[in-house]
């Protein structure tokens, strides 16, 4: 079993608990709503992700839910309701879009590893929200799906996290079609990491956030911001930053420290600088 988890904070719609290694638990608890991204979920994933960024002693952010859906998307309902306005909502939606793709970027900018743990259905914005995050694990039961080519409303915007995650085609499958597909393809096409069996799903996540939090936080997060910087570069650009990257990482203590250990036969004695 996982260590007990404490300094729970409780509100209506996230759930914030953190341990004595540094991991930061949020766990999305609007079960009435499928966990759907709100004005308010989004305001507070957002709230809670720009204050671990700062916070130095947190080390690895787990993404979790309660209920049968880890994210429903969306709340359509919400809306559908200002459709009335003289602009038929248009810049409600606008708001709304750019606060979700805020929080999705907050993720992968995070200079502290993000990884989801879900157990339930991850439709829409949720299947963005899993794609988005730097390690994903599921249950059996989980299942994700990109329908909005459903209703008449293609999933543009989880497309940028699912095209970055998976192949071509595998996501414009997911798009065209709309269709959920199980875990274990999930995990094929490298949508996530692993399928766990659900009542080790949590120590699962749990034993890799401790294994990640062990390592050097400033190594850790100069590695994470640059496998996105690079990314999108050109071979020969990418090879360019990634060895100013590596320089610049040799130079920094914790290397040090890390490679005297290596050779010395001993545990590193990390300052995270």
């Amino acid at each position: 079993m996982p260590p007990e988890q404490h300094a729970e904070q409780h509100d209506d719609i996230l759930l914030e608990a953190s341990d004595e290694r540094g991991i930061l638990r949020l766990t999305l608890n609007d079960m009435a709503r499928r966990n759907a991204l709100s004005e308010a979920m989004l305001a507070r994933l957002r709230e809670s992700l720009d204050r671990a960024a700062a916070d130095n002693t947190v080390r690895v952010i787990v993404l979790a839910a309660h209920g049968p859906a880890f994210c429903a998307g969306h709340d359509l309902k919400q809306m559908t309701a200002v459709r009335d306005a003289p602009d038929r909502g248009r810049a409600y939606f606008t708001e709304l879009m750019a606060a979700c793709s805020g929080v999705m970027q907050a993720i992968v900018d995070n200079p502290k590893p993000v990884i989801a743990e879900v157990a339930g259905v991850a439709t829409a914005a949720g299947c963005q929200l899993v794609a988005s995050c730097d390690l994903a694990y599921a249950s059996p039961e989980a299942r994700f799906a990109t329908p909005g080519v459903h209703i008449g409303l293609f999933c543009s915007t989880p497309m940028v996290a699912l095209s970055r995650n998976v192949s071509n085609k595998h996501a414009m499958e997911m798009l065209l079609t709309g269709e959920l597909i199980p875990a274990e393809s999930a995990a094929d096409i490298g949508l996530i990491n692993r399928v766990v069996p659900a009542e080790e799903l949590t120590a699962h996540v749990t034993g890799v956030a401790h294994q990640v939090a062990a390592k050097s936080s400033m190594t850790v997060a100069t590695g994470k911001k640059a496998f996105y910087r690079q990314r999108e570069m050109p071979l020969a650009q990418a090879y360019e930053y990634a060895s100013g990257v590596m320089v610049e990482n040799m130079l920094a203590r914790d290397a040090e420290e890390g490679i005297d250990a290596f050779i010395g036969k001993r545990v590193p004695e990390w300052s995270d600088r």
